[in-house]
């Protein structure tokens, strides 16, 4: 393989979701570079991959990234991989990217699944396009900021959320955007409980108050239809 990065999607679930030349690639790379080590070696351990690998996360990013640049410009083949899907879809992988732009490293993608696009095709709500917003913040004002600049989206806006937040997720839509939004959920999927629900908040979170509800979770939230959007401001 030449010297260069290989930024490799990998499954969102179901260990079978990942292409032949994936495999190969993480085979004859002479490292791998995984968001966490122990959750990618379930893969490697899968496909008998016995390629060296180290972590790359958000709190050793930016130390990680001078070494793999080094590695690169020392002839070897570096993939990078996350726990699921894509690098750098709301996943560790961006600093890497950019700074390996800058030095004048080969990229080169090898892709894979990716859980916004796999739920938007679930949703049937995306044949015009949509908006990837990822996970809003942890603390109530920063959530609140985020949710209302969607109220009027011409498109679906597709969330991230943990399992542990998506009650609260349709409590705050039901508030900020109205309660008859209706919203697409998906968990677990790929995988032998994967569960799919559409429907208003209300109907959603009673769907899920009281489980023990597991897996992440892609909320996406179905644009207004246009004679119940707020009309523009007049300039006269």
């Amino acid at each position: 393989m030449d010297a260069a990065l290989y930024i490799v999607g990998t499954p969102i679930g179901n260990l079978g979701d990942i292409s032949a030349r994936a495999l190969e690639t993480l085979k004859e790379a002479d490292l791998i570079v995984a968001e966490d080590t122990r959750h990618t070696r379930r893969l490697t351990d899968r496909y008998e991959i016995s390629t060296r690998m180290i972590s790359c996360h958000k709190f050793n990013e930016a130390q990680r990234s001078e070494q793999i640049i080094e590695r690169i410009e020392n002839g070897e083949a570096v993939a990078m991989v996350t726990d699921s899907g894509m690098p750098c879809i709301s996943d560790p992988g961006s600093r890497v990217i950019l700074l390996c732009r800058e030095a004048g490293i080969p990229i080169t993608s090898v892709p894979g699944p990716a859980a916004v696009t796999t739920a938007v095709a679930l949703s049937g709500f995306g044949e015009h396009g949509f908006i990837f917003a990822g996970f809003l913040p942890h603390k109530s004002g920063g959530r609140k900021r985020d949710l209302v600049k969607w109220i009027d989206a011409d498109l679906p806006v597709v969330l991230y959320e943990s399992p542990y937040r998506l009650i609260k997720l349709m409590n705050e839509i039901e508030e900020h955007l109205g309660a008859d939004r209706i919203v697409f959920v998906a968990r677990e999927m790929t995988k032998m409980f994967e569960e799919l629900s559409c429907g208003t908040p209300a109907e959603i979170r009673a769907k899920y108050e009281g489980r023990n509800v597991k897996g992440e979770c892609v909320a996406i939230i179905q644009p207004l239809k246009k004679e119940r959007r707020r009309p523009a401001a007049s300039n006269s």
